[in-house]
C-alpha cells in the first residue's frame, strides 16, 4: 500500500513522462511541481524503485521512468503516450492533460449527475467552477460537458457536475446509406434527370465524368430550375460542383464531420474499389441519432 506522498510522487511523474514525450524525468521536475524538496523525492524514489513502479535511467539525461506496474496501481489502463482524449476548460483546448477514466454517479437523481475523471497530466492548473469539456473517446466517442466541483490532487481527479453528456454510435456510415447505382453527366437534360429520381427514389444524382466525381445533382436543384421554367437546363447548367465524397467504412462522426467542413447535405460513398456505392444524407444522420437515443 502506497503512502499518499508516495502516490502523489508517482501521479507526477506520469503526468511529467507524458508532457515530456516519454521521456526520463529528473526528480528536480517533480519536486517543482509538487512544491516538495528534491532530496525529499529523490529518497521516495528509491522506495519506488524497489517496489518495481519507477525504473532509472544513468548518464545525464537520466532520470526516472514509469514501470507498467506503476500504471497497473494506479488504475491508469492505457499507455498515456499513445492515447489523448482532449480536455477543453472555458472553451480554450488544454493540450497537456488527458483522460485515463470516466466513473458516473448519482445517475438516477434528475438534475444531480456527475462524474469522477481520472486525469493525466497537471490538474493543479485547473480550478473550481471552471467549465470543463471532456472527449470524445476512442471508440465510444462519449463527450461529457458540465462544470469542476471537486479536485483531488492525490488521485489526481476531478468531480464535475455534469450539464451533458454525448455519444455518436460507432457504427459505418453504410449502415445508413441508400444504395445507389445510377449517375449522370453533363449534358442529361433536366426531365430525364426527374426521371431517375422518381424510378430511384432519391433524392440525389451524383455527376461522374471519366470515372470521377465532379458533383451532385440535388431534389432542391431540380425543383430550382422548374419553379424558373428552365424546363430545357442541363446537368452542367443546375449541378453542384461542392460534393463530399467519402469511403463507406467511415465511421458515422467521421461522415458527420466531412458533411460539417464540406458545409453539404449529402454524403457519396465509394467502396475500396472506389466505385459508386450509395449516398447519406443529413436527414439519414439525424434519422439514426434519434433512433439510437430511443
Amino acid at each position: 500500500m502506497l503512502t499518499s506522498v508516495q502516490k502523489e510522487i508517482l501521479q507526477s511523474l506520469i503526468n511529467l513522462y507524458r508532457k515530456s514525450k516519454c521521456t526520463s524525468v529528473k526528480c528536480e521536475s517533480i519536486a517543482d511541481l509538487m512544491g516538495r524538496n528534491s532530496g525529499t523525492i529523490r529518497n521516495q524514489m528509491q522506495s519506488l524503485r524497489s517496489l518495481g513502479l519507477v525504473q532509472g535511467v544513468p548518464g545525464p539525461r537520466g532520470g526516472y521512468k514509469p514501470t507498467l506496474e506503476a500504471y497497473h496501481t494506479l488504475n491508469i489502463e492505457n499507455d498515456p503516450c499513445e492515447i489523448h482524449v482532449p480536455i477543453h476548460v472555458n472553451n480554450k483546448l488544454v493540450s497537456d492533460i488527458s483522460v485515463n477514466k470516466i466513473e458516473f454517479t448519482n445517475i438516477l437523481r434528475p438534475g444531480a449527475c456527475e462524474a469522477t475523471i481520472t486525469v493525466l497530466g497537471d490538474i493543479k492548473q485547473l480550478d473550481l467552477d471552471n467549465q470543463i469539456k471532456i472527449g470524445p473517446t476512442p471508440v465510444n466517442n462519449l463527450t461529457v460537458i458540465g462544470t469542476i466541483i471537486g479536485r483531488d490532487d492525490v488521485d489526481n481527479a476531478l468531480l464535475i457536475k455534469t450539464d451533458g453528456i454525448l455519444s455518436i454510435p460507432n457504427v459505418p456510415i453504410k449502415e445508413l446509406s441508400t444504395p445507389i447505382d445510377c449517375s449522370v453527366d453533363y449534358d442529361v437534360p433536366l426531365i430525364e434527370v426527374c426521371k431517375i429520381m422518381t424510378e430511384n427514389n432519391i433524392k440525389g444524382i451524383p455527376v461522374i465524368i471519366d470515372n470521377e466525381v465532379k458533383g451532385i445533382v440535388k431534389y432542391s436543384d431540380v425543383i430550382k430550375m422548374i419553379s424558373q421554367n428552365n424546363l430545357d437546363a442541363k446537368v452542367k447548367d443546375f449541378m453542384d460542383e461542392n460534393v463530399a465524397i467519402a469511403k463507406e467504412t467511415n465511421t458515422l462522426i467521421h461522415s458527420m464531420n466531412t458533411l460539417y467542413q464540406k458545409d453539404v447535405s449529402m454524403l457519396i460513398l465509394l467502396n475500396d474499389n472506389n466505385e459508386l456505392s450509395g449516398m447519406v444524407t443529413f436527414t439519414d444522420v439525424l434519422r439514426s441519432l434519434v433512433s439510437f437515443t430511443n
